[in-house]
């Protein structure tokens, strides 16, 4: 498959910043707080053999009898790959978000550097506590190794296997995201199934060198997490002693963000913090690799990170009637410019608010969405925010979430017109082109295969160069052709 233009340049870029880098790495003048980034450690460890198939620790999940919110995750992570493709951080990722994640009410099983068979049963244990979890339980899987992409399928590394392999035996020495996990996992009616993968190296060769994760969407009730855009690096300290950027923050926000913010509203928090931390890193070469964490969001329900049980004992949701009025008008209002500005003024008025997180990101979403909205690409228009008496409600779900730019749910709203028939047309286009410019690429690739049917060649041209750019690699078989 030929490189379109814009990932050419890119990894033209990438590998002219690896010389900037390897030198920063490499030489004196590096300052202290900075030595961890890019290089190795001074007494590498020889080449590891996979540990053995051990049981996983874990606590046994409470019966859903007593009406208590059940909350379940499995943390996978290995450090110990041949050299020179060992990661130091991950078992500091392991301890630091088990503790954060125990703090927010999950029981939490934990393996390090397993093999294949034993990363299948650890996965197999947590597939069979999340089968008999109740239908609001909460269940979250999280890897951090390293995650390579074969033939547009995203895979999971195990310990010991080397990232320099031939894709035959990566395929099949390694875990699928999406067959292997996160397919398996249950949706929960009232609950979420969450999928986070931190998936990084630890130079900056390598990184320029990794084609990163496909896109994907999330299936009904979950949401799926990369700790950075699909197609692109993720950079990592070469020590023990710290966390990867991702990691590190999610740890760090899980700790100190408001009980009331959502799951979802947490991964928007942690990808804007990520990507500040690195923008403002004192390593000018950091600053130029700032990761943006990809989301795919398809949630049914607003899971809180404290559990109802926890948040009732902590007082009242809203300070007074005038905040909860504010917030509920922000809640019913869709339209982008509308929502930005019911979100500014809320922050301004209620800044302590338990819902600040919620309403910061609303803000984001809602500024970046109204943006897009002005562009002469994107042929969507106010009415096709409005919410009619006839939407159910999972339209009315996606359409306030397209409002504060989820692009995954502009996506789905495009593919509902189109089950309309020849009236929904116009629309399915403007919804997905709306989508694409959040950065769907698969909407993209989509609206790609849209035109070529329509026998508008420059269009379906255009929109496959925007897919790939978004860093989605269709598979082969999607419309027998992939050009």
């Amino acid at each position: 498959m030929s490189q379109q233009p814009g990932q050419r340049g890119r990894r033209r870029a990438l590998r002219q910043l690896g010389g900037a880098l390897g030198a920063w790495a490499s030489g004196a003048a590096v300052p202290a707080w900075a030595q961890g980034y890019g290089r190795r450690p001074a007494a590498a460890p020889a080449e590891p053999t996979a540990p053995a198939s051990a049981p996983v620790q874990s606590v046994p999940a409470s019966s859903a009898g007593d009406g208590s919110e059940v909350r379940l995750a499995l943390l996978l992570g290995n450090r110990q790959y041949p050299e020179p493709f060992d990661l130091p951080p991950i078992p500091k990722n392991l301890r630091d978000l088990k503790s954060a994640l125990e703090h927010r009410g999950f029981q939490v099983s934990d393996a390090l550097d397993r093999d294949l068979p034993s990363s299948r049963a650890a996965i197999d244990d947590f597939v069979r506590q999340a089968q008999t979890a109740p239908p609001n339980a909460t269940l979250l899987f999280y890897f951090s190794g390293h995650g390579v992409q074969i033939e547009s399928a995203n895979l999971l590394l195990p310990a010991g296997l080397s990232p320099a392999l031939q894709a035959d035996a990566m395929r099949r020495g390694s875990l699928q995201l999406l067959s292997d996990i996160v397919g398996r996992l249950p949706e929960r009616p009232q609950g979420q199934v969450i999928a986070v993968v931190d998936a990084c190296r630890t130079t900056l060769k390598q990184a320029t060198e990794d084609a990163g994760l496909n896109q994907v969407e999330a299936p009904p009730g979950c949401v799926i997490a990369f700790s950075t855009g699909a197609g692109r690096p993720a950079i990592a300290p070469a020590v023990e002693t710290q966390n990867t950027f991702y990691t590190g923050s999610l740890v760090r926000l899980l700790a100190s963000t408001s009980d009331e913010t959502s799951f979802s509203e947490l991964f928007q928090l942690v990808k804007q913090d990520v990507r500040e931390t690195m923008l403002k890193h004192p390593v000018e070469a950091i600053r130029k690799l700032a990761q943006d964490p990809f989301i795919a969001d398809n949630s049914r329900s607003r899971v809180t990170l404290a559990p109802r049980s926890v948040r009732e004992t902590r007082g009242p949701r809203f300070a007074s009637r005038n905040e909860e009025a504010d917030w509920q008008r922000l809640q019913e209002a869709t339209w982008p410019p509308e929502v930005l500005q019911l979100a500014d003024a809320y922050l301004r008025d209620h800044p302590d608010s338990k819902l600040a997180g919620a309403a910061k990101v609303a803000r984001t979403g809602s500024d970046n969405a109204a943006r897009l909205l002005k562009r002469s690409d994107v042929r969507l228009y106010k009415s096709a925010f409005q919410l009619q008496d006839s939407l159910s409600e999972d339209e009315r779900r996606d359409i306030a979430r397209a409002g504060i730019g989820d692009k995954d749910a502009a996506a789905r709203m495009g593919r509902r017109a189109m089950a309309k028939g020849g009236t929904g047309l116009p629309r399915y286009e403007g919804w997905l082109q709306y989508a694409s410019a959040l950065g769907n690429g698969i909407a993209a690739y989509e609206l790609a295969l849209h035109y070529r049917r329509q026998e508008q060649p420059v269009m379906a041209s255009r929109y496959e160069a925007i897919a790939r750019e978004l860093g989605y690699n269709p598979p082969v078989s999607l419309d027998n052709v992939r050009k």
